[in-house]
């Protein structure tokens, strides 16, 4: 009898899908994948359950209902190995600018009848409800990154995903240095690497996508930005994207917020 393959699972969260959908765009990798796996439940790819438990959980998206904070829970006890993937689920995601206002006003300017809208007061990374075994970063997340994970699943190691910044992955593909070379601001040098420094190779600066790499100075590269003559409502703006949650960027954010003249 042929050994039972792992069961995968992938859940969502409040999110785009475009994390899921790097799953399936994997395309030959996908047959491989589904040649290791049982994809036992993926609503992005097929109406098709398979009971629970799962061997590993793909979660994307952020928690910002009551009925999801409870959700969570339950993936969490049905899931032996939880993974995290993109910003949503790693940072709150864009939807984490709630996170600074009073996401009350908002829904009142949204919606004709906010009475009938529950909603929580932040967006919160899935890591800030249950215990979450790795977090996979980016906004997108990256094809090949993701590969790296299922991979290691598979073979019982721990991914392989680096925590240094997006300035390494210039130097090593020879691309110019946007703000030494062109005075362009650039959040690369606090940034985890992950995309292939995309931006700064079409001669644009990073914008943080895969959020905060280990241990970044937040402080001096606004130094550096201020120098270059970004205003502090520019810094506010730049550290608010799609990791605005994110503790360093958070941080960095709210010290130059208050900052402001």
């Amino acid at each position: 009898m042929a050994p039972r393959r792992p069961k995968l699972a992938v859940f969502k969260f409040a999110s785009c899908d475009g994390c899921q959908l790097t799953l399936l765009n994997c395309e030959d990798e996908l047959l491989a994948i589904a040649g290791e796996v049982e994809i036992a439940n993926f609503l992005e790819a097929s109406r098709a359950v398979v009971k629970g438990p799962y061997d590993l959980a793909l979660v994307e998206g952020s928690i910002t209902t009551p009925e999801d904070a409870e959700r969570i829970h339950k993936v969490r006890r049905m899931s032996r190995t939880l993974v995290t993937i993109g910003a949503c689920a790693t940072a709150g995601g864009i939807q984490g600018l709630r996170n600074f206002k009073d996401v009350h006003e908002f829904v009142s300017s949204v919606y004709a009848t906010p009475e009938y809208i529950s909603t929580l007061e932040a967006s919160t990374p899935i890591a800030q409800h249950v215990r979450v075994d790795f977090e996979l970063r980016g906004c997108p997340i990256s094809r090949a990154q993701l590969l790296e994970v299922l991979g290691a699943f598979l073979r019982g190691r721990r991914p392989n995903i680096p925590t240094y910044s997006l300035c390494f992955e210039c130097k090593r593909q020879g691309t110019v240095c946007v703000m030494v070379a062109h005075g362009t601001p650039c959040l690369g040098p606090v940034t985890q690497a992950g995309c292939g420094a995309l931006c700064p190779s079409y001669h644009r600066g990073c914008y943080g996508c895969f959020g905060p790499m280990e241990s970044p100075n937040t402080a001096s590269l606004g130094a550096r930005w201020e120098a270059m003559g970004a205003a502090r409502p520019d810094l506010v703006r730049a550290f608010r994207t799609y990791n605005a949650a994110a503790i360093p960027f958070r941080a960095a954010s709210e010290a130059y917020e208050q900052q402001e003249p």
